[in-house]
Formats: C-alpha cells, structure tokens, sequence
C-alpha cells in the first residue's frame, strides 16, 4: 500500500467552502502543508481561510462541473501533490417515486464526473511532482444504496468505481488513490437527518491519519465502521434494511 506525508506538501481541495472540505483544508494548513489550494464557487466563502493560513492558504475559484475552470486550476496549480476531490451535492429523491431527473443529473454531474474530470486535469502534475495522491471523498451509500436519497447513492457507487479505477491506472504511476467512506457528518447537507454525526474535524483528522498509515479504502466514523462491517457479514440483510426507507407513492 502506498502512504503519503502531508507536512510540506501541496495540497488541493475542492469544495472547500463549507463542511468536510472545510475541516480538510484546515487540518493540511495545521499539519504543515506548503500550500492549500482551498477552492470554492465562491472565494468568498474560503477568505476566511486565506486569512487564518496567510501564508498557506490560497483560494481558487472552482465549480467542477465547469471543464474551463478545472482546466484553468490545473493550469495555475501545476505544483499541487496530493488532490482531494471532496466538492459533492445530494438529493434526497427515488428512482420511480419522488425522482427529479434535473437532481439525479447534477448529482452524477459533481459526485462522477466532477473527480473524474478534475483527476483528469490533474494526473500529469501529480505523477510528475511525486509524493503524489488523489483522494475522493465517496460516501458509505457508495457500498450500499440507501433509498431515502436513492439517485445520490448510485452517483456515489459511480465515485466508489471511479476509486477503483483510478487506482488501477495511477497506482503504477507513483500516485496513492484513497477512498473515503463518511457516515453520517454534522453538516449542511445532513442537516435534516435525526441521528449520530461525527464531526467534519475528525473526519479530516481521521483521512489524514490514515492516508498517511497507507490505508486505501478509509472509514471516517463508528456508522460508517458498522456499515462496513455488517456488509462483510451479511450483504443482503443489509440491503432489507435500507429497503425500509424506500420512497413510496403518495395515496
């Protein structure tokens, strides 16, 4: 298994406005990283880092569903080692009732294309530069579909192959492709959930720590462990209990 440092290293986040890609971005600056390329839609949304990390932290415009501004950053961040593709977007719609195909679409748009698309881009440098990683942040629903948000779990199954993939072509190039697998995390996006989240900071901490340990496929909190676990045990029982939280038709 391949490890990487993050101490001196350049790193580049995308989605980093907010949530896990905030706490990524604000635990490479406090391990020491060279360089954090914290992007966002909006760089308003990562001043605020700039102005913590000065001498760190740099923020870059970026929608990855934009194949002009992918390009743009690979081009201005030719130095970056270890990418992490952390942008992500979720609905919360089915497959045959409550489906919005506009959702489902940019769901597949940010979640697939997005870190394929910015890996992409980004290959050369991170080969050439060494020390060089990608990591995605996936999700537990790309183990497993979870039919209460039925349309994101399959653009996540889509990111958990792109994993794989990935590391089929990169590993033989010098470069460590991980996976990471959140539960359920305390922010925005889970807002509405009434359950245990782990907070976006452990997750960051959790990634690193691991990363750096060598291990591929990362887990970053005890749901996600368990989740993980019971799928090894039992596939199918699993899959029965997701089934519960299927949408059904309105009567």
């Amino acid at each position: 298994m391949s490890s990487i440092t993050v101490k001196d290293a350049v790193v580049f986040v995308t989605g980093a406005n907010r949530g896990i890609g905030r706490a990524i971005a604000e635990e490479a600056a406090a391990r020491g990283a060279k360089k954090v390329y914290a992007c966002a839609r909006d760089v308003a949304g990562v001043q605020d880092l700039v102005e913590q990390y000065p001498e760190q932290v740099t923020a870059v415009r970026l929608d990855v569903t934009d194949s002009d501004q992918v390009h743009a950053a690979a081009a201005n961040a030719q130095d970056v080692q270890v990418l992490i593709n952390n942008a992500g977007v979720a609905g919360f719609g089915g497959f045959v009732y409550n489906h919005n195909p506009d959702t489902a679409r940019l769901e597949m748009e940010v979640n697939y294309y997005g870190p394929l698309n910015v890996t992409r881009a980004f290959a050369d440098a991170l080969i050439r530069n060494g020390n060089g990683a990608v990591a995605t942040v996936v999700s537990i629903s790309g183990f497993t579909n979870f039919p209460m948000a039925a349309t994101y779990s399959a653009s996540k199954a889509a990111a958990h192959s792109l994993t794989q993939g990935m590391r089929a072509e990169l590993t033989p190039q010098g470069v460590a492709v991980f996976g990471v697998y959140p539960g359920p995390i305390d922010t925005d996006m889970a807002a509405g959930m009434e359950m245990d989240k782990e907070s976006p900071r452990n997750v960051a901490i959790r990634m690193f720590d691991d990363m750096e340990s060598g291990i591929e496929d990362i887990t970053t909190d005890a749901f996600a462990d368990d989740l993980v676990r019971n799928l090894k045990a039992d596939a199918k029982a699993v899959e029965k209990q997701t089934a519960e939280m299927a949408h059904q038709p309105e009567s």
